[in-house]
């Protein structure tokens, strides 16, 4: 197993850690993933999400590479914006989804789902044939923290003179300075609070001289790391999507209310676009849905069935206590015709049904 920058620093954290996406990630610290979820919606919390693959396209048919690998339209991106998309397949599967980074008019930077770094570098390379434009992938070369929470912008500003202030979200800048050093600062993240995700080369000692310098400007804001476990309670309450609960090959981005980023109409054509558009013209058979459960200590898990009366009508993908709402809910996928909010529901475990409710997304 690989391990980032930053994984001494969380042995000293004492966090406990799981292999996830081919490293070794800190899913939670001793304070715990509840503790941790409330501290990033309340005040700031850090992420080491540098698990994630970052490829660089550039070349005069950047962007047409791009416009055929990516369902949303990469045309209308200005320099210093970020586009979320996703790849699929010519069957209308998706491949993953991801943020597109336009960095001048001939450069780009996708970054991916590290569980899915191999596969997507395989498929992007498979679709390179014929475009005067050069990919590389520099996963390896990256760190990325993910800065999270009411209070980041002000920790944030302490440590680079870029001007946060005038940073929408959605937008980067790419040469700027976090505690001295070169980075890519981007107003993004998965969590559903103003938050930042922090791009930079270096080694170890680099990582860790700006996680020390990111703790010591949020100190007084009781900044604290915080692990994957509480990133997908964050993200399950927002309604986002992950690759490989939620989203994967053999769904596609209609069914997966995802059909925001699927332009059908942009100029150029991309992988899956006739699929896709069949799959409009008549209709998903299903849809991704949140809901809450309507029992007590009850967590529906991905694989749990969904039942209205007698009849299955889907499947969980993903499930947990929202510690924000302090109730048990999630999102799976259910026949079409079960998909209005406040439909009721079952869910069944363990030869018993328990009762919810599907609501609208997000959650939260």
């Amino acid at each position: 197993m690989k391990t980032t920058a930053f994984y001494n620093l969380h042995i000293g954290l004492n966090a406990k850690m799981v292999d996830y996406a081919g490293y070794k990630m800190p899913i939670q610290y001793p304070s715990g993933i509840i503790q941790e979820h409330k501290l990033v919606r309340e005040s700031v919390g850090i992420f080491d999400v540098s698990h994630m693959g970052e490829f660089f396209i550039e070349g005069n048919e950047a962007l047409d590479l791009v416009q055929k690998l990516i369902t949303n339209d990469a045309s209308k991106l200005e320099i210093g914006q970020v586009l979320y998309t996703a790849m699929c397949f010519n069957d209308g599967g998706i491949v993953d989804d991801l943020l597109a980074y336009k960095l001048a008019d001939n450069r780009y930077l996708l970054v991916v789902n590290g569980a899915n770094i191999d596969k997507d570098i395989d498929w992007v390379m498979k679709n390179t044939e014929g475009f005067d434009a050069e990919v590389s992938n520099q996963s390896d070369e990256y760190s990325l923290l993910a800065l999270q929470g009411p209070n980041s912008k002000k920790v944030l500003a302490k440590l680079t003179d870029c001007d946060l202030d005038s940073m929408e979200f959605y937008r980067f800048s790419e040469n700027e300075t976090l505690a001295g050093f070169p980075a890519i600062v981007s107003r993004t993240g998965y969590t559903g609070e103003l938050g930042y995700e922090l791009y930079f080369k270096g080694g170890q000692e680099t990582a860790e001289k700006i996680w020390n310098s990111l703790m010591e400007a949020g100190e007084e804001f009781g900044i604290a790391a915080v692990g994957l476990g509480c990133r997908d309670t964050l993200r399950m309450e927002k309604g986002y999507a992950l690759y490989g609960n939620d989203i994967d090959e053999t769904t596609n981005t209609i069914e997966a209310g995802l059909g925001w980023v699927t332009k059908l109409n942009k100029d150029s054509d991309f992988n899956g676009k006739e699929a896709l558009a069949k799959i409009k013209e008549n209709g998903p058979a299903r849809r991704l849905v949140g809901f809450e459960v309507d029992a007590d200590r009850f967590i529906a898990r991905k694989g749990y069935k969904i039942f209205k009366a007698d009849e299955q009508i889907g499947e969980v993908t993903t499930g947990n206590l929202s510690p924000s709402l302090e109730k048990p809910v999630g999102m799976g996928y259910v026949h079409w015709d079960y998909r209005t909010p406040d439909t009721k529901i079952e869910i069944e475990a363990r030869g018993k049904r328990f009762p919810a409710i599907v609501r609208k997304m997000p959650l939260l």
